[in-house]
């Protein structure tokens, strides 16, 4: 009889240690989901922070321009509504869909400023294009980190046994934020001085070149 029950409580520890075991490890990959989760969720807040900075600095930059070439209403329009797409865009695809389309119209924009030396030599257009140059470095960090925590994120998702937790609480698989290849690059601007006036005469900083000295005087005949 105390066999029996002494088999008995062996085995019921055994269960227990058993069932603990997996206890233990499914509440471990669940946490893991939700940190991965947290984490790709956190590196999208990080994109969205320099998503704006860029849109801020945009209507300076329009306003600037357009104090110069006010005629050149289509672009600063064209460039104002795909700000507004990319403001109103939910979600990493459609929002980088519209910032693609806001970097084209952006390039239209100093392709029209390229045509003003003056405005480019103007010390506001130089720090706004700065910042704009410097945001567009922080997303394009940004969007690396962020892609890269979504792969860790769905990989997770998709291989077992991980996939079976993510199944059971209905974990949903995140989009990667990507920018067309054609539009990775940031817009930039010459800064180089503008030409000078071509009908002005040359500028030598050399030294003149010295006088010829005056040949030497002939000697006297000889007294005859």
């Amino acid at each position: 009889m105390v066999l029996a029950v002494s088999s008995g409580l062996i085995i019921g520890v055994v269960i227990a240690a058993i069932v603990g075991l997996f206890l233990f490890i499914f509440v471990g990959m669940y946490n893991g989901l939700v940190r991965k989760r947290n984490r790709a969720q956190n590196a999208w807040a990080q994109v969205d922070v320099q998503l704006k900075r860029r849109h801020d600095l945009i209507p300076n930059l329009v306003e600037t321009v357009k104090g110069y070439a006010a005629h050149e209403r289509g672009t600063f329009d064209e460039v104002t509504q795909a700000r507004t797409a990319a403001q109103q865009a939910q979600g990493p695809q459609a929002q980088a869909q519209a910032e693609n389309v806001l970097t084209q119209a952006l390039g239209k924009l100093f392709a029209v400023a390229e045509n003003y030396p003056t405005l480019r030599a103007t010390e506001n257009f130089q720090q706004l294009q700065a910042q704009l140059s410097e945001t567009e470095s922080n997303i394009a960090v940004s969007r690396q980190v962020y892609n890269d925590t979504v792969l860790t994120y769905d990989n997770a998702l998709q291989t077992l046994p991980t996939s079976i937790i993510a199944g059971i609480f209905n974990f949903q698989a995140r989009e990667y934020f990507q920018a067309d290849d054609g539009d990775r690059a940031v817009p930039q601007v010459s800064f180089a001085a503008p030409p000078a006036d071509s009908s002005a005469p040359p500028v030598s900083f050399d030294a003149p070149p010295a006088e010829p000295s005056p040949p030497p005087e002939s000697p006297p005949p000889p007294a005859s």
